[in-house]
């Protein structure tokens, strides 16, 4: 716990078995719930998570990484966090980071805060391809413009949340696929949360998990699509459930159809 708030570690998964355990080792004890949601991966990522002691929940199918994320939140809501980190399994961002992240929204600095990879301007060095710093720039600097805020960086798998934010969010209005970040965030200027940075080095290696060429493009244009879709919302000019307090909202304590627990802790 950090200030009496419930901390809880959520890790959308995908044949993670080669960086599992070195991320789950470095993890704080601090952190009360570690819950690992896979999205129906080839290798030995569950039995692996099973052996570490993880909450584990399995998808009956590739879901994506969207909608992974979204029974990671829904269950971590259900095992009642406080505060809900993200970080992805792949060691490609420090967990070490987790307790400064953590304690920025336990303690009501931000309902969300973020780990960017560009503030400390070590991104190239720690392995980033040229073309995705480039897009990571550029992308940025567009959403900048039409969101009305100044983030270093909108495409980090590093996030906390307050549990305010996953429970009041539609986050079931966005997509299954990697866009599902970019709109999530873009919701949290929507709706008027307060959103905080730290620096964070990371590390792109031949395991850490990371998309094409092809997927990337596909990203940036759901980027693009996601930001002239919130300034047409905010000009009036169209009206998405995704900007709406009627869009549909996370339901906890129910059993999901797509995902099932398959260990218990210890």
């Amino acid at each position: 716990m950090i200030n009496g708030k419930r901390i809880a570690v959520v890790m959308p998964a995908y044949n993670a078995e080669k960086t599992l355990e070195v991320t789950v080792g470095e993890l704080p004890e601090l952190v009360d719930t570690r819950i690992l949601v896979d999205d129906h991966s080839s290798d030995r990522t569950i039995e692996l998570a099973q052996r570490l002691g993880l909450h584990v929940f399995e998808h009956d199918r590739n879901y994506g990484y969207g909608r992974n994320q979204q029974t990671c939140y829904r269950e971590a809501l259900n095992a009642g966090a406080d505060v809900v980190i993200m970080l992805h399994p792949d060691y490609q961002y420090t967990p070490l980071l987790l307790t400064a992240i953590a304690s920025m929204v336990a303690y009501e600095v931000y309902d969300v805060v973020l780990g960017s990879r560009i503030i400390g301007g070590t991104a190239l060095r720690g392995g980033m391809p040229f073309y995705k710093y480039v897009s990571n720039r550029l992308l940025t600097a567009f959403e900048n413009l039409f969101l009305g805020v100044k983030l270093s960086e909108y495409h980090t798998g590093y996030r906390a949340f307050s549990r305010r934010v996953l429970t009041e969010l539609p986050l079931l209005e966005n997509s299954d696929d990697f866009v599902f970040d970019n709109q999530m965030l873009a919701q949290c200027v929507h709706f008027g949360f307060r959103i905080g940075e730290v620096s964070c080095p990371t590390k792109y290696f031949e395991e850490a998990s990371s998309i094409n060429f092809r997927r990337s493009v596909k990203y940036g244009f759901g980027v693009l699509a996601t930001t002239m879709q919130f300034g047409l919302q905010r000009a009036g000019m169209i009206h998405l459930p995704r900007f709406s307090n009627k869009g549909r909202k996370l339901e906890t304590k129910i059993s999901t159809y797509y995902a099932r627990s398959s260990a218990r802790p210890g």
